[in-house]
């Protein structure tokens, strides 16, 4: 199944609706680098939150960390980055213009189209920033390529503040960078980007068994944020091309406008990464010429009650980068429609995602009666908690729903000249995607959303 929007019509709306804008635009924008406008940033974190919430709030055996973004040196020497994280890069000799080498199409420049081009070399994509007062190149850190090393070197604090045992997870969500050479599609590659990883740690012998159950969860788990399983597809990465660490990789892709590309990817990182950390701790040892009886107290293991020794567990790591779920939902839930008024675009978002639940929208905005009731229903259901509740004064109902079915909303309450009548004072819901509508009494509204988000998340 293709997709049903074009790249363009997704930056056009992210830009007029205030999703996500060029960063420094004013100054011709930095190229790979973006910012999540007002519904944005609520999309944005409403994902990252359900991601959350499914790793650490619903499970009883995984923990979450947050460690920070500058890096040791000596982390990303021995976890193998400093050595091995690294593109093929090209350069055309004609317009001096720089891609990647293994995305030349046909020996061409992409800018230019001239066959003049450098032979490939490899290119370090980590950031590197000065640390301390001095600026002498001695003294330098990383800004993190990856959300994985944090774990890894806290793998001995987790386990000492919470006594865990095998099989535990430990999740994280954050920032990472990479210097791309060349960053494109939207958000879907950039510089600057946030992950949420989870590193699973398992008794040797039982990563197979765990790596494919984390696959299938998931899959699951992004079909709960809306993405149709036909458009969801199952790649395992071939052994010439599994990263150093790697026994083996399985990408969850996505049919993106531009093609199908990766999503998430869940790797079995064996006990490379503990592996590692703990060699370079007896080699730091040795330097220090620290007794060969005096144990590390960085040793990155587990101990294994019943066999009576310490065991480096196995790694199984879903990583999934938060832009492009946001990219991949925000494809999936555009939807263009053709009423006798015209075209309506529609955001089919799941409620829990939308970046606004509830729009109150008074049909006349001089009207002080109306304008208060409104904003004391606002008030009412900020209460229950969903989320961000709008009160629209846009003066023209039909304009409204047009901009909040547009934006993803899944429901507005219209107060009018007829909430005041009879003996209950009521108000019109309208939902987003069947633009029906519904009088309901002002007092039943609580319970009416309360119930209504609640079966939402369980489809």
């Amino acid at each position: 199944m293709g997709t049903k929007v074009s790249m363009e019509e997704i930056v056009s709306l992210c830009k007029r609706r205030g999703f996500i804008f060029q960063s420094s635009d004013v100054y011709g924008g930095l190229q790979g680098i973006y910012d999540y406008g007002p519904l944005g940033v609520e999309l944005k974190n409403n994902l990252r939150n359900a991601w959350w919430r499914a790793m650490v709030y619903e499970r009883d055996d995984i923990e979450g960390l947050d460690s920070s973004i500058l890096t040791h040196r000596l982390t990303l020497k021995y976890s193998g980055h400093e050595e091995t994280f690294t593109d093929p890069m090209s350069d055309c000799r004609d317009c001096n213009h720089r891609m990647r080498s293994d995305h030349i199409i046909d020996g061409k420049c992409d800018n230019c189209g001239s066959i003049n081009l450098t032979p490939p070399r490899q290119f370090n994509l980590m950031f590197k920033t000065n640390f301390g007062p001095v600026e002498d190149g001695s003294s330098f850190a990383y800004l993190r390529p990856e959300t994985a090393q944090g774990i890894f070197v806290n793998f001995k604090n987790v386990l000492d503040s919470t006594s865990r045992k095998l099989p535990f997870g430990v999740a994280q969500v954050g920032k990472s960078f990479r210097n791309e050479v060349t960053p494109r599609n939207f958000i879907f590659r950039v510089r600057e980007f946030e992950q949420m990883e989870l590193e699973f740690f398992v008794e040797p012998g039982t990563d197979e068994e765990w790596h494919s159950r984390w696959v299938d969860n998931r899959i699951k788990w992004w079909v709960r944020q809306g993405l149709a399983r036909e458009n969801l597809h199952i790649f395992h990465q071939p052994k010439e091309e599994l990263s150093h660490y790697s026994k083996a990789t399985v990408d969850i892709l996505y049919n993106f406008p531009h093609g199908q590309e990766e999503l998430e990817g869940i790797a079995n990182r064996t006990d490379y990464d503990l592996g590692s950390h703990s060699k370079s701790q007896q080699e730091l040892n040795l330097f220090a010429k620290v007794k060969p009886n005096t144990n590390s107290t960085t040793n990155l293991a587990i101990q294994d009650l019943e066999k009576k020794q310490m065991v480096v567990p196995y790694v199984i790591e879903p990583s999934a980068g938060l832009d492009r779920g946001v990219l991949a939902v925000l494809v999936e839930a555009f939807t263009k429609e053709q009423l006798p008024t015209g075209e309506r675009i529609v955001l089919r978002l799941k409620p829990h995602l939308s970046p606004i639940k509830v729009a109150i929208v008074p049909l006349a905005r001089n009207n002080e009666k109306i304008v208060n009731k409104a904003k004391e229903i606002k008030q009412e259901l900020l209460k229950l908690g969903l989320g961000r509740i709008k009160y629209e004064d846009i003066g023209n109902v039909g304009k409204a729903y047009r901009r909040h079915d547009e934006v993803g909303t899944p429901f507005c309450v219209t107060v009018d000249f007829d909430t005041f009548e009879g003996d209950k004072e009521t108000v019109t819901v309208r939902y987003r995607d069947s633009m029906q509508q519904d009088r309901i009494a002002v007092t039943d509204l609580p319970s009416f959303f309360r119930e209504q988000f609640a079966q939402a998340l369980l489809s």
